[in-house]
């Protein structure tokens, strides 16, 4: 088995895995009616000419299944993170009450958990579209070493069904991640 191939299975391995967090990234992001400070995740205010992201200039918590608290360290990063909320566009309008800034997350609509649920699936398909692609890259360089006369017939088919493995395992996983959100998200 040459060194080549083995590097390409485990790389090819790795990239799945990274598109699986990406995945599981994306779905954190999306609220299913519960309040979760990994919401506000990717949300930067202006620190002193910075971007810097919330969790690095204010403490958040939950205060309850509804209700996020976000407490910054200086009382001047109040306005600044309160329009960084707003301009994030994540639907929630916050409360300033001088100290803290809350978040109070309404309760989800039918309507609205039908549209979450759209968007998780979409999330997932573009998981799956990526899983493929990296198979599809594995596939194209173990092609190319058999081409080269670097690995023998045999050596490339069951490296190709080991990718193909690979890709089958991690397309599942991906469904289970949906399957587990929908399910959080049409819980009442």
């Amino acid at each position: 088995m040459s060194e080549e191939l083995e590097l390409i299975k485990l790389d090819t391995e790795s990239l799945m895995k990274k598109a699986i967090n990406h995945l599981e990234t994306e779905l954190i992001k999306i609220r299913a009616g519960k309040a979760n400070p990994n919401m506000l995740d990717g949300i930067v205010a202006d620190y002193y000419g910075a971007p810097t992201p919330l969790a690095q200039i204010a403490n958040i918590s939950v205060l309850d299944a509804r209700t996020i608290s976000v407490q910054p360290w200086e009382k001047k990063m109040l306005q600044p993170i309160e329009r960084a909320i707003i301009a994030s566009n994540i639907g929630i309008n916050p409360q300033n009450d001088g100290n803290f800034i809350r978040l109070y997350l309404p309760p989800l609509t039918e309507e609205r958990r039908k549209e979450l649920v759209k968007k998780c699936n979409a999330e997932g398909e573009q998981g799956k579209v990526s899983i493929r692609n990296i198979r599809r890259e594995g596939i194209e360089q173990i092609k190319k070493l058999q081409k080269d006369a670097v690995i023998s017939e045999d050596a490339a088919k069951d490296a190709e069904a080991e990718i193909q493995e690979f890709t089958n395992r991690f397309t599942a996983m991906v469904e289970k991640h949906l399957e587990a959100k929908e399910k959080e998200i049409m819980v009442i």
